[in-house]
């Protein structure tokens, strides 16, 4: 008899990820104007956005405390964060928004694990309510695993 759990699934599905936030108005500021993520349903107290493909969902309460504990490298990253993977050319286009609308980085675009196995552009930055996002980005999403 088959084991259904003898190997992994490997079906397409989308993570949805549910956070506070204090204000609505500022979140859709950052979130639909800075990040450029489409809006969907809402209440009075909780919106829905599109995260490259992903639902987030922004509720009104006290943000998750953070802290700079995550040892990545030489450097030292909010944990808990929460984020996404981009192929190189999305990640870059992203940066540059980014850039350009004067987000501050915790950790600014740059290269980590250059020609090493899972080679990966990164960048840290916190929305305006404190929740740390990370954004890598890879030339093949094959890469995302390798060791």
């Amino acid at each position: 008899m088959h084991d259904p759990t003898s190997k992994p699934l490997r079906t397409r599905s989308l993570f949805h990820f549910a956070f506070n936030v204090t204000d609505l108005e500022t979140a859709r500021r950052f979130y639909g104007g800075v990040l450029g993520c489409t809006e969907g349903r809402s209440t009075a107290t909780w919106v829905d956005f599109d995260f490259f493909s992903h639902q987030i969902s922004l509720h009104l309460g006290e943000p998750l405390k953070t802290a700079r504990t995550g040892h990545v490298g030489e450097h030292l990253v909010p944990m808990p964060h929460f984020g996404l993977v981009l192929l190189l050319p999305d990640w870059q286009a992203l940066a540059a928004r980014l850039q350009a609308a004067g987000v501050d980085f915790v950790l600014p675009p740059q290269v980590r694990f250059e020609g090493q196995p899972g080679e990966q552009w990164t960048m840290f930055f916190c929305d305006p309510f404190g929740n740390p996002i990370e954004v890598k980005g890879f030339a093949s999403l094959e890469q995302v695993y390798a060791s």
